[in-house]
């Protein structure tokens, strides 16, 4: 049992290292017969990932968001999730590179050091969670992923000012495209962040006699959630636009990751349900 996830698990990270081999190819090179051939690499890894994590849960007999190393998984899924949806909502193949190097990071940690448990907390079998639990790591993911869409605006715009046309400003989409791909990062995590907090404030009253809403993980999720909310708008009235609103979304990401870091809501098992 140990050796068939562990064996997935070590499968799992070459086609990661694949893709992103493929992708960072691509980027340099720029040959034809890799533009629809990457993206194929991607659906397949993203395939095997779940196969993984649905093998996963059957044989250890819970959800993985046990350990932090699960959830690196989890994350590493998320991020490459939601690059594919971006880049078939847009057809820009440039960026992947810059987004698949994190994919690929946190499932290497998940890897090298994932144990199995077998016995933990009955509350981790409960699918609401899971629901919950998978919903809030895919949306805080589009939002890292907005923040790198908002820093290549970023890097792209010096190398204009600055009349530097080297490899960067050659395979980047243009400024108004990396914008949109910031824009629709962030309306796809806001999405994802207002469905866990509604299966969160649905299912937590009724499954924690002493629940509060004045948890801080609660809270902090809330404060990120209205700190997207209020630059959605923002972007929709045509307010902040541009440059402003690439420092927004790197600004508002450092926020929620320094909310995330002090109330320990990822690296924690989400709500410390282990043990």
């Amino acid at each position: 049992m140990f050796k068939v996830t562990q064996i997935m698990s070590y499968w799992l990270l070459v086609l990661y290292i694949v893709t992103f081999i493929g992708y960072l190819y691509d980027f340099f090179a720029d040959k034809k017969y890799l533009y629809n051939t990457k993206r194929v690499f991607l659906f397949v890894t993203l395939l095997f990932h779940v196969i993984y994590l649905v093998e996963r849960t059957f044989f250890l007999g819970h959800l993985p968001i046990v350990t932090q190393y699960e959830i690196f998984s989890l994350l590493a899924f998320a991020i490459g999730f939601t690059y594919f949806l971006l880049e078939l909502l847009s057809d820009i193949r440039g960026t992947g590179v810059f987004i698949l190097i994190f994919a690929l990071l946190f499932q290497m940690k998940s890897t090298l050091f994932i144990q199995d448990v077998y016995v933990v907390n009955s509350i981790l079998n409960n699918y609401p969670l899971g629901t919950h639990v998978i919903t809030a790591i895919l949306g805080f993911s589009a939002i890292s992923i907005s923040s790198a869409y908002a820093l290549m605006y970023l890097l792209l715009y010096k190398n204009i000012k600055t009349n530097k046309f080297n490899i960067i400003f050659k395979r980047l989409p243009n400024l108004e495209i990396l914008e949109q791909m910031n824009f629709y990062a962030i309306i796809i995590g806001f999405i994802l962040l207002t469905i866990a907090i509604i299966i969160g404030f649905a299912w937590l009253p009724s499954a924690f006699p002493d629940f509060s809403y004045w948890d801080p993980k609660i809270i902090s999720t809330m404060i990120v959630w209205l700190i997207y909310s209020v630059g959605i708008i923002l972007k929709l009235r045509g307010s902040i636009t541009g440059k402003r609103f690439a420092k927004f979304s790197i600004y508002g990401f450092i926020l929620s990751i320094l909310f995330l870091l002090l109330t320990g809501t990822i690296l924690s098992g989400f709500h410390n349900f282990v043990n």
